[in-house]
């Protein structure tokens, strides 16, 4: 397999990879939806009851986990927004765009509070 430097490189990967299993039947978006939120949980479970201290400084082997867990969410969501037509990282520049007016610097600096209570 070649290296993978963008998003792009690997939507097209993920497309191959499905493509040669015949998963393409298996991937439509609510399956896909569904693998990601359960991946999700997986990755969560690594988190739970750990302090704040205590999940700031994984184990090494913990950290393993939690980066295959990792690579599988970005997996799922990149061979999602695949089968919607949806580009990441244009959308990933207009939620921050979003983002920046709702949260403007002078109201959110240092708060962690929503944007309807700023």
């Amino acid at each position: 397999m070649k290296p993978i430097d963008s998003l792009e490189a690997l939507r097209q990967a993920l497309a191959e990879f499905a493509t040669e299993r015949d998963w393409d039947q298996f991937h439509n978006p609510k399956n896909l939806a569904m693998a990601l939120a359960g991946e999700a949980g997986e990755l969560l479970e690594h988190f739970q009851w750990l302090t704040f201290e205590q999940s700031a400084h994984l184990p090494p082997e913990v950290r393993a986990e939690v980066e295959l867990e990792m690579a599988d969410v970005l997996l799922f969501l990149t061979r999602l927004a695949d089968k919607l037509g949806i580009d990441l990282l244009q959308a990933a520049e207009k939620k921050l765009a979003l983002n920046a007016e709702k949260y403007p610097v002078d109201k959110a600096r240092g708060k962690a509070t929503k944007y309807t209570r700023l």
